[in-house]
């Protein structure tokens, strides 16, 4: 039987003299990325290739942020056919959801210590974390041998948080230790094999919040710690230097004249008497690199060269990474001047100066958009490297390989394989004693539910938005669900049995992102997506889901509007055949991101019609709108009655514009409100008298305790009144809400739907809920439900929840739509 290659122990630069400068050409030439199959991004998987290692004949790749399931350890090897094939999954012996398994890797000495740092319970409880050690037995299986915690360890500590080895050592960094000022354990290998604490490494003035550990770097002689936090996020250094017993403050390094929000030490290298040290918010965040050689004598490390992307421009974070190799080092930047999304440039070393040489650009062939610079780990044979915000942040690795002419070639693209929900159709499911299947619920019953795998979602891609359509030749209902990527198209003519009936991609050119948003006029529905690039406004001809199909169809937009780009949202008033494109950015005429207004009249040949913006309201001093609603309204205001008026929440303030006549609308009012965050999003009762409008951001800055529901008694437009601030029991933050009648629907992001009696205006009350992500704690954050449609005649509703899909849902006793 053949004997398996045993390549070499992956090296730092102090493992081994440094080579020669090879091209970044010939360091990786790497061949064009293959899309890894398909898939979806459910709550059970995040998280993968956070971080990664290499040892004497596997790759190791962490996924430590799953949120149905333990962390995990995927353990790579070669077979006797040269394929990279997965040959174990690791996970702790303690292993609990949400334990943060797998944050950081290091492999030293033969064994691979694996951080978690929530360790031992579920990752809503503060525990102090720990690192586990595995050990390859006889039979080549990587089995647990030790578990460690640190001597001291308090709850919240996160002690396992980075990892980095120095010589013989490991050292692991507790960020959250002592109210986050932070700390440095050295893990040291006995005679026995055991590992064990052997120093405890700190700041020597360290304040709260500075996280001291978070970044890490070593050699045989040398500890770097980076403290990109410290003195107002300017950054600092502390070098230890190892001493007879044990390692010992040497030196605090900063840079003179840097600024705040520098992040020097964001990322470190350190070997044969030079480092790099990365502050890559630099100048805008261009980034830098910052070289320092040790000058022996002084025992004192001196700046002496600063390294800057050749294409480099805002946003470029260069220096995100270091990661070191034989030959010089690999430095991780966010994004190039030539618009490319995470890639390396390497630094070479000179070793006839024996100082660093000429920095180039690596690029990996095809892999622009899968957010590269985030780490890898590299032996003389094979690597890793580490691609975390693929897949739409669902994680992703490139194993690479020596190609035998001093460069690399790709080997695999490796990802987890992720198990969305199972879908759920054929007969409701009851809420009975607070849970309908695994959810929580009251007086909520599920009709059904499809998973986002089966609505056209790849790998990672999560839904958004979600309106609906009512077929007026059919009486067919229509779900229109927004994707990352893309529009479903899902028949709720039986909602017991939904049927996916297909996809509107993207507009071509432009990017996958969180934002999209649907509304429908004339049975056409209008799609724009934010931070997409040059996406415009898709008008698609809802008519034409009639005709018979045999599977999901993939449809092209009816006609296209480019007066806009990137745009948040889209405010349709089907009385008018007006929309109103809102937070345009990225090109078009951006109306300063208030009302871009659209006449849809007729539908296939929309035309701008004009702009209207409230300077007084917003962050940016345009009058930027985050969302809007525009009714005729009929409400008691006798001076405005009959005419079209607009409800802007813009940021900081509610809004409030007469924009009848579209070459001079009118600002009527506006209306700020206390602890505001992020005004978001409101809809109007029917009698027009009470706007409800969510603040996205209240709650996780922590200016409220809990679920807040800001009511404007807008009776005189002139003169809103916020008479009614609504708190709920819950601490999530909301997102959309729309009102029917007495019942006011809310998604509320990890606590689902929320469903409120507002027959009393001023009093909502919840009355019925259903949580599509009860497996997380009700708290401020943004997975979850993103939004709902309450306006079908059969009475369902339709509730999107992003890493899940949609599900069709019923509250018990409802009146239907008459």
């Amino acid at each position: 039987m053949k004997k398996p290659h045993r390549p070499r122990a992956a090296r730092s630069l102090a493992a081994a003299p440094l080579k020669t400068a090879l091209s970044a050409a010939a360091l990786l030439a790497v061949s064009a990325l293959s899309a890894w199959g398909a898939g979806v991004r459910p709550a059970a998987a995040q998280g993968y290739g956070g971080a990664v290692a290499v040892g004497d004949r596997d790759v190791f790749v962490g996924e430590s942020l799953n949120e149905r399931s333990p962390g995990y350890v995927y353990v790579y090897r070669k077979n006797d056919a040269g394929a990279w094939t997965e040959t174990q999954r690791l996970e702790a012996s303690d292993a609990a959801i949400g334990d943060h398994f797998g944050r950081t890797l290091s492999f030293s000495g033969g064994d691979l210590l694996v951080g978690a740092t929530v360790a031992g319970a579920s990752a809503s409880e503060d525990t102090p974390g720990a690192v586990y050690v595995f050990r390859e037995n006889e039979a080549g299986a990587w089995t647990e041998a030790q578990r460690i915690v640190a001597s001291d360890g308090a709850a919240g500590d996160a002690w396992g948080r980075v990892m980095a080895k120095a010589g013989s050592d490991v050292l692991v960094s507790a960020w959250g230790h002592a109210d986050g000022s932070g700390a440095v354990y050295v893990l040291s290998k006995n005679e026995s094999g055991e590992w064990a604490e052997t120093a405890k490494l700190t700041a020597e003035a360290g304040e709260p919040g500075e996280t001291f550990g978070a970044s890490l770097a070593g050699d045989a002689d040398w500890a770097l710690v980076g403290v990109p936090s410290a003195n107002e996020r300017r950054g600092a250094v502390y070098a230890f230097r190892r001493q007879d017993d044990g390692w010992a403050p040497s030196q605090k390094i900063e840079i003179e004249g840097g600024g705040p929000n520098d992040q020097f030490g964001a990322s470190l290298a350190v070997g044969h008497g030079m480092a790099l040290i990365g502050a890559p918010w630099t100048h805008e965040a261009v980034g830098l690199v910052y070289g320092f050689a040790l000058n022996e004598d002084a025992g004192e490390w001196n700046r002496q060269a600063v390294h800057a992307p050749f294409d480099g421009r805002q946003f470029t974070f260069f220096g995100s990474s270091i990661v070191s190799i034989d030959f010089g080092a690999l430095i991780g930047a966010g994004a190039t001047a030539g618009g490319e999304s995470g890639l390396y440039y390497l630094l070479s070393w000179d070793s006839e100066r024996g100082g660093w040489g000429s920095l180039s650009k690596v690029t990996i062939g095809g892999a622009e958009e899968m957010a590269m610079g985030a780490g890898a780990a590299l032996s003389e044979d094979w690597g890793v490297i580490a691609l975390p915000q693929a897949d739409h942040g669902l994680g992703r690795a490139a194993i690479v390989e020596t190609n035998g002419e001093g460069g690399w070639t790709l080997a695999a693209s490796v990802a987890s394989e992720v198990v969305a929900l199972d879908a759920i159709t054929g007969a409701d499911v009851a809420c009975e004693d607070g849970r309908a299947q695994e959810f929580t619920c009251t007086d909520v019953d599920i009709v059904s539910f499809l998973p986002v795998q089966e609505i056209g979602g790849t790998r990672g891609v999560e839904v958004n938005d979600v309106w609906g359509w009512t077929d007026p030749e059919t009486g067919t209902e229509w779900a229109l669900v927004g994707r990352y990527d893309g529009t479903s198209f899902i028949d709720l003519g039986d909602p017991a049995h939904p049927v996916y009936a297909g996809n509107l991609p993207l507009t071509e050119g432009a990017n996958p992102n969180v934002w999209r948003d649907i509304k429908v006029y004339a049975d056409h529905a209008f799609i724009v997506s934010d931070g997409a690039g040059r996406h415009g406004m898709q008008v698609f001809d809802l008519r034409q889901l009639r005709e018979p199909r045999d599977g999901p169809v993939t449809f092209e937009a009816t006609a296209h509007y480019d007066g806009i780009h990137s745009a948040h949202n889209i405010v349709v008033n089907e009385e008018t055949g007006f929309a109103y494109a809102v937070g345009s950015s990225g090109g078009g005429n951006t109306c300063g991101g208030g009302l871009h207004m659209i006449d849809i009249r007729t539908p296939t040949a929309p035309t701008f019609a004009g702009c209207f913006s409230d300077a007084t309201t917003g962050r940016r001093g345009t009058g930027y709108s985050h969302d809007a609603m525009c009714v005729n309204y009929e409400g008691p205001d006798t001076e405005h009655q009959g005419k079209e008026v607009c409800f802007g929440s813009n940021e900081t303030a509610l809004s409030i514009a007469d924009v009848t006549d579209k070459d001079n609308p009118v600002a009527l009012a506006m209306s700020s409100y206390p602890n505001a965050g992020y005004s978001h999003q409101g809809w109007i009762d029917e009698q027009h008298e009470y706007f409800y409008m969510n603040d996205e951001l209240d709650e996780l800055g922590g200016s409220v305790a809990s679920t807040r529901t800001l009511v404007w008694d807008v009776k005189d437009l002139d003169d809103p009144q916020l008479v009614k601030e609504h708190f709920s029991e819950n601490k999530s933050s909301d997102h959309n809400l729309y009102v029917l009648g007495d019942l006011m629907y809310q998604s509320n992001y990890v606590s689902g739907l929320r469903i409120l009696d507002i027959s009393d205006r001023v009093a909502p009350r919840e009355v019925a809920f259903f949580d599509t992500v009860p497996w997380t704690e009700d708290a401020p954050g943004f997975d979850g439900s993103w939004s709902n449609y309450p306006y079908f005649k059969s009475g369902v509703i339709v509730v999107t929840s992003g890493k899940e899909g949609v599900f069709v849902l019923r509250k018990a006793n409802r009146n239907l739509i008459p």
